[in-house]
């Protein structure tokens, strides 16, 4: 599935719409360049989930998680991950085959680890189209 978009808050509104769906045990990886909109989609994610507190990239800390939604989610930046083993000393195993939903920022990082069954997002702009246009592409099942 291909939707565009053409502002911020239309693609936070996506966000909340695949958030609404969401299932225990999902999982969603997010791929972009920098400044595509990643952190806007995730936001929409995050209140989708019911969730109300401010959501931002967790850049230094790879994973922020937030309990108060009508799931668990876990939100992973795996930008600065140095190697696959700092994954393992996080426990991610107990995030992605839990009861939560984990959205993964960059997580072609961390391609090796991650389950077949999941939903794959891929953010694109092209400043031909205007600067907040995004071609955001929706791949994946459960």
């Amino acid at each position: 599935m291909i939707i565009e978009t053409f502002s911020e808050q239309e693609t936070r509104t996506l966000g909340e719409r695949l958030a609404a769906k969401a299932k225990p045990g999902s999982i969603y990886t997010l791929t972009g360049d920098l400044g595509v909109g990643k952190t806007a989609f995730t936001q929409g994610f995050a209140k989708g989930l019911g969730i109300d507190e401010p959501v931002n990239s967790p850049t230094f800390t790879i994973i922020q998680e937030y309990e108060d939604g009508r799931l668990p989610f876990y939100h992973f930046d795996v930008y600065r991950i140095g190697n696959i083993d700092e994954m393992e000393e996080i426990g991610y195993e107990d995030y992605f085959y839990g009861k939560g939903v984990c959205l993964i920022e960059w997580a072609n990082l961390i391609e090796e680890i991650l389950p077949g069954e999941r939903f794959a997002i891929t953010i694109e702009k092209d400043l031909n189209r205007g600067f907040d246009y995004r071609k955001i592409t929706v791949e994946g099942t459960e």
